[in-house]
């Protein structure tokens, strides 16, 4: 096809050597390292028996109730006692839904039929912890903040 004389033709040279820079080989050569680095220090804790950080530390319980969550949407929750006792009907749950979407996920995944009860747990050395005893699955409530904290404190201290 003609070419208009003021407009150059694309170099094809050129456009090769463009895409061939468009991820330096320095950085590919950089994230290479990092994940054979970080295949290394995992295999190696694995290995070694390293004991391992930050894991909560055990402690007696002081203080726990079952209850049922029942997601009804992407907001809304209800929460029952484990005689069937309504406690709350929140059409917002805020927090208290983000808890029973990843207790559902989780039961989703090992396939638990029904909504069984989930605990709320107080430990004596602080930690506040929703548990699932039928999938294993937990989460440490303190670690997502006071206002997250306090809303399965008041559960937990709720009239049984």
């Amino acid at each position: 096809m003609p070419q208009h004389p003021l407009t150059p033709a694309p170099a094809l040279g050129n456009m090769h050597n463009r895409e061939r820079e468009m991820i330096p080989r320095a950085l590919l050569w950089g994230m290479l390292g990092l994940a054979l680095s970080t295949l290394a220090l995992a295999g190696f804790s694995t290995i070694s028996d390293r004991p391992h950080v930050g894991v909560p530390k055990d402690g007696k319980v002081v203080e726990s109730r079952s209850l049922i969550l029942e997601g009804l949407d992407a907001q809304s929750v209800v929460i029952r006692d484990i005689d069937g006792t309504l406690l709350l009907d929140l059409p917002h749950g805020g927090f208290l839904t983000v808890i029973q979407s990843a207790m559902a996920r989780a039961r989703l995944v090992a396939r638990v039929e029904g909504n069984p009860p989930m605990r709320v747990v107080r430990y004596d050395n602080g930690r506040l912890v929703a548990e699932d005893p039928v999938t294993g699955w937990s989460a440490e409530l303190y670690a997502f903040g006071n206002d997250n904290k306090a809303a399965f404190e008041r559960l937990l201290n709720k009239t049984k």
